[in-house]
């Protein structure tokens, strides 16, 4: 008896030294916001407070050092985000997760933005100022590296830290460039449709422009004084398994003085991304005696994408011009080394390269290359046959210029320094959204635009073997489509058409008219807003669309066919609003009656991989209200009944139906029961907790979210079979800037300011962001000094 409880004492020893050990070990993965620090290179002690929200404002003597603690904070709270951005373009995530990202790398290291990257980096001046503020940066991010805690997804997966080069700032920036294309979505699939079917059913979906949309005005008054007061399967497979966020989507508004209460500008800004544990944006306001910056980071690059002084702010939106082409390539019968163009054959370029595998041996892998770019048929296995297909994106074709337009918009002092950097800026398409002190509003379109020769679309897979399908020139910056303090009082953008210039329109993958047309109604009707009125339309759930299509397809369902509890759900469906709180359930209704019209309508003649493919794209949702107000159509028939053309009525009733039977399956018979909350919710996901085992303490969620697709509060989900919508992008963030008051502006995250998932700031703002809530974005050094939740000095290497 001794015995054992000898031995049961020593095992309870033991496992309290293990507890003890555990708890050091997790307190020391931590990040320091606290105490004093030495930092190589600094030139002066540099302060950084931190708010209640972890929020740094760094104060320091001089813009170097200033950037070199940024450095330091961020890498501390970000840098196994850090880690996995700068991978994607070296085809590095197969090291970190193993062989499922083996197609993803190839498809990133074939799109060459690494290569892009050296290149760059090596012709660029070293003496500029922005490089010599990003290697500070760099030195502050490496600082870390060497003496910083290893983060616990580096122990989990076993990778060691390395330092970081100008060479990884711009694949960063690479890919968020690619992330916002949507070229590779759409036009292998729309060619294969036309292919399959014919162009009968291309010209039933919502392919080109609509001349009945809303679309974004132009106004190019220069004055800027202050204003008085089959490739597409892979492709898609391969960026859906990428672990950190894609960009998405955005809503930006800008008020000018005469639409406000307090007659100053008011900027709204809310780009829309997809969700992920930690989310995109790292929040950092720094301070120099010269220079001032409330910024919205990305991990890895050293200047704010979006940002505010006293003076101005601008954000921004994805422009969804096109700048990806797909192209046929010829092959030479005589010579399989050469391709065919108008000037006779060529050499096909060959690129080796070697991706490491996580408990696998190295791929060996290769392509090829044309004048255009990769060819994608080895990188794809959906090419079937032999003709190549090679894919040209402007991101890799031009000189690369935007970490210089980033440094520029974010040392701008005025409007017309803001402009100057914005032509550095070829890919990605951006809307920038800009205000300032003086009054001015302005919206432009920031991408290097091509002019195609007449009567080619880029919507579907070209000919590279005439040269008759070329671009004819680049546009000049002045043929972009912009704004600049519009008779009308206001810019704004929501990944809407933009109206042309010149008789111009731009080819793109725009989204359809359904917020467009909400924040154009809604700032039409006032001329008073206010920062809390401006934050409540942020938060709009209310589609002006939804409805529209209710009462059209209400009208085709044979009300004698129903029992009495669909009559009165049908009753409640045509006086729905086209809101979305929590609480509705005709909400619920009408997303499965859409879902089975989209299914009842294309899987017939697309088949199952074909029609998943479609619902991914931008050019099915601006298909669905479109689409469903023609009458008659191909697209309406089932092709697989024989004896029978069905009608839109037809598929309007077994629409319906189908919904029906499917919410009484998942929900019960009692209509009361399906409710938004119960198929609406959002979880941002960590990389580490797709782990089953790990999810609770990586994952953030999940909560129930009021919002749906192409509202204001855009919380966008994938249709599927499941009728279940998992949010999966929406407001990376909500930024409410208002001169009037510009100390006391607005903001949230979508969980928390750290990456660290045992930093108290991990998901300290989760829940206020699914409420609605703001917080306050301080400026005023005395008031952030009285709030400091906690003070982190570094002083210079001794």
């Amino acid at each position: 008896m001794k015995i054992i409880k000898k031995v049961l004492l020593v095992l309870l020893i033991l496992l309290v030294v293990f507890g003890i050990a555990s708890l050091f070990f997790i307190n020391s993965l931590k990040p320091d916001y606290e105490g004093t620090k030495e930092l190589k290179s600094l030139s002066a002690e540099s302060n950084v407070y931190y708010d209640t929200y972890g929020i740094p404002h760094i104060y320091a003597e001089n813009e170097e050092d200033a950037f070199r603690t940024l450095g330091y904070v961020h890498a501390q709270d970000r840098l196994w985000q850090m880690e996995l951005l700068r991978r994607v373009a070296k085809g590095g995530l197969s090291e970190v997760f193993g062989k499922d990202l083996v197609a993803t790398d190839k498809f990133f290291l074939s799109l060459g933005i690494d290569e892009q990257s050296k290149k760059t980096v090596s012709e660029i001046a070293k003496e500029t100022e922005m490089v010599k503020l990003s290697q500070a940066y760099l030195d502050g991010v490496n600082a870390f590296i060497e003496d910083g805690p290893t983060p616990i997804e580096f122990y989990l997966t076993g990778l060691d830290k390395t330092p970081f080069s100008l060479v990884d700032i711009y694949d960063a920036v690479g890919y968020m460039a690619f992330s916002f294309a949507m070229a590779h979505k759409t036009d292998p699939l729309l060619t294969n449709i036309r292919n399959q079917l014919g162009n009968a059913y291309i010209k039933e979906l919502a392919v080109d422009s609509d001349s009945s949309t809303v679309w974004i005005k132009n106004h190019t008054d220069k004055t800027t004084d202050s204003i008085p007061i089959n490739i597409t399967a892979n492709v898609t497979k391969a960026m859906e398994k990428l672990p950190i966020p894609q960009f998405i989507g955005s809503n930006s508004w800008v008020l000018a003085p005469e639409k406000t209460k307090n007659g100053k500008v008011i900027l709204a800004n809310d780009p829309h991304i997809g969700f992920a544990q930690p989310s995109v944006w790292y929040e950092a306001h720094v301070n120099t005696p010269n220079y001032e910056k409330y910024g919205y980071h990305m991990a890895g690059i050293p200047f704010p994408l979006l940002g505010h002084d006293r003076n101005l702010a601008y954000g921004l939106t994805m422009f969804e011009n096109d700048d990806i082409d797909f192209y046929f390539e010829e092959t030479n019968p005589s010579d399989s080394t050469q391709y065919k163009t108008e000037s006779g054959w060529e050499s096909y370029q060959y690129v080796s390269k070697t991706i490491k595998v996580k408990d696998e041996k190295d791929i060996e892998f290769d392509y090829k290359k044309t004048r255009h770019g990769p060819v994608l048929n080895k990188i794809s296995n959906q090419i079937k046959g032999e003709q190549p297909v090679a894919m040209s994106w402007i991101y890799t074709q031009v000189s690369n210029e935007v970490m210089d337009a980033l440094y520029g918009i974010s040392h701008a002092e005025d409007i017309k320094e803001f402009e100057a950097a914005l032509p550095k800026i070829h890919a990605p398409g951006l809307n920038v959204m800009y205000g300032d002190a003086k009054g001015n509003v302005a919206w432009w379109a920031t991408a290097k635009l091509y002019q195609m020769p007449d009567g080619i679309s880029t919507k579907f897979i070209l000919d590279g073997t005439t040269g008759k399908e070329e671009p004819l020139r680049f546009l000049d910056f002045t043929e972009n489509p912009q704004a600049i303090n519009p008779p009308w009082n206001y810019v704004y953008s929501a990944n809407n058409q933009p109206d042309s210039i010149g008789g111009m329109l731009y080819p793109g993958y725009y989204l359809p008219e359904n917020r467009a047309k909400r924040i154009v109604t809604l700032l039409d009707e006032k001329d008073d807003w206010d920062k809390e009125s401006v934050s409540n339309m942020t938060l709009d759930v209310t589609s002006s669309v939804n409805p529209e299509l209710v009462t059209e397809l209400i009208k085709l369902v044979d009300i004698s066919s129903l029992s009495e509890e669909q009559l009165v759900q049908l009753d409640a469906l045509k006086n729905w609003k086209g809101n979305y709180p929590l609480e509705n359930t005709s909400a619920t209704l009408y997303h499965r009656c859409e879902y089975y019209v989209l299914k009842n309508t294309f899987e017939d003649e697309l088949g199952k991989e074909q029609f998943k493919q479609f619902l991914s794209t931008h050019l099915l949702k601006r298909h669905i209200a479109w689409g469903t107000a023609k009458e008659i159509g191909l697209w309406w028939d089932n092709v697989h009944t024989k004896d029978k053309v069905e009608t839109r009525g037809d598929i309007a009733l077994k629409s319906f139906a189908d919904a029906w039977t499917s919410l009484v399956r998942d929900f019960g018979p009692d209509p009361s029961n399906w409710t938004w909350d119960k198929v609406h919710t959002i979880e941002h996901g960590h990389p580490i907790g797709q782990v089953a085992a790990l999810r609770k303490y990586f994952n953030v969620g999940p909560f129930p979210v009021h919002g749906t697709r192409e509202v204001i509060n855009n919380m966008s989900f994938p249709y599927d079979s499941t009728g279940f919508y998992k949010v999966s992008s929406g407001p990376s963030t909500r930024r409410i800037i208002d001169f009037s008051d510009i100390e006391n502006s607005i903001s949230i995250l979508p969980t928390g300011q750290s990456g660290n998932p045992f930093s108290k700031y991990y998901k300290d703002q989760a829940e206020m962001f699914v409420r609605g809530e703001f917080r306050k974005m301080m400026m005023n050094k005395q008031e952030i000094m009285e709030n400091t939740n906690s003070q982190l000095n570094f002083v210079p290497n001794q």
